[in-house]
């Protein structure tokens, strides 16, 4: 699969451990040296804006989306490829979903999750067939990778839908896997009663 465009979902503050920012610069190296570019949420600060910086440090294309809501709060960033605003949250995410053709996840908060976990949904439902990915900077996602698995032996997710979430530790690897994925075929994702 073409890897043309990344939409990287992540925070807006830095963390507490500073492996989080080096690992930000780490994807924006590796986003820049594969000729792949960035779609993010737009934002200067926190861990977006140092991805975003090493991307464009770098020569790569950054394209941000940012509500205007969110715009003066979370300071949008002008010194990228192209800052969109739009009108609202479920706005932004449709814009970043068209331009991109993967997504991935670095450490952040509720949004962050919430926003890989739609994508991961719309995948799930044949709604696209690109790649998500968590990037599981010092088990940040180990946890979560965990709570899955506990879901799909529950009976609430297929073993061919769990494997649709790609987890990595390392950005290039991770890319690597993104451009090899293949999306699984399943026909029926809801069972019901008295069928396997």
């Amino acid at each position: 699969m073409k890897l043309s465009r990344i939409c990287i979902f992540l925070g807006a503050n830095p963390g507490i451990d500073p492996v989080y920012a080096e690992t930000a610069r780490s994807m924006g190296r590796a986003l820049a040296e594969g000729g792949i570019g960035l779609v993010y949420g737009g934002s200067s600060v926190g861990l977006m804006g140092i991805l975003a910086d090493e991307v464009m440090a770098r020569g790569g294309e950054v394209l941000g989306v940012i509500p205007q809501a969110l715009s003066d709060k979370e300071l949008g960033h002008t010194a990228i490829t192209r800052l969109e605003v739009v009108a609202s949250m479920h706005e932004r995410k449709a814009r970043m979903a068209e331009l991109a053709d993967g997504f991935v996840a670095l450490p952040g908060g509720i949004g962050t999750l919430e926003e890989i976990f739609e994508v991961f949904t719309w995948g799930q439902l044949g709604f696209h067939k690109k790649p998500c990915a968590l990037l599981d900077v010092r088990g940040y996602y180990t946890g979560l990778c965990a709570f899955l698995d506990h879901v799909r032996d529950q009976g609430f997710l297929k073993d061919a839908h769990r494997s649709m979430l790609l987890c990595d530790p390392d950005p290039a690897r991770l890319l690597e896997r993104m451009a090899a994925y293949e999306a699984p075929t399943v026909t029926k994702w809801v069972e019901r009663p008295g069928q396997l």
